[in-house]
């Protein structure tokens, strides 16, 4: 006779009332927490502002990278553009002096080239 016929018609043992006490508070427990997981699945609201707070922390992110890659961008590009342009305007005119004594061929075209202009020029207004 240790067991007796519960509500349902199931067997229940004969237990201690403090066992019962402690199965009954942790049920509590665990139909607490099931109700907070509910309760959270089925707020919308904080789920709309969670995914928007997500959207942001990512296009954040992606700014801060092509704003990087630009200022390396600019940085390789001024770089180069150093090392291509002479430091003053004298350098260039003695780069471009060294250019036409090295090779005063397309020298010797530009000019031909511009008298004709100024030739076709004078003869044309007249």
């Amino acid at each position: 006779m240790d067991q007796d016929k519960g509500k349902a018609g199931t067997r229940v043992e004969n237990r201690d009332p403090e066992q019962i006490k402690e199965e009954i508070e942790q049920t509590r427990e665990e139909l607490g927490d099931t109700v907070a997981a509910v309760t959270e699945k089925a707020d919308v609201k904080k789920q709309a502002k969670a995914k928007v707070a997500g959207a942001k922390e990512k296009a954040a992110t992606k700014k801060a990278a092509a704003k990087q890659k630009t200022t390396e961008t600019k940085e390789r590009a001024t770089a180069k553009a150093k090392e291509v342009t002479p430091e003053s305007a004298g350098a260039g005119m003695e780069q471009a002096q060294q250019a036409a004594r090295e090779n005063p061929v397309p020298l010797m075209v530009g000019l031909g080239v511009a008298a004709g202009f100024v030739l076709g020029w004078l003869v044309g207004s007249r």
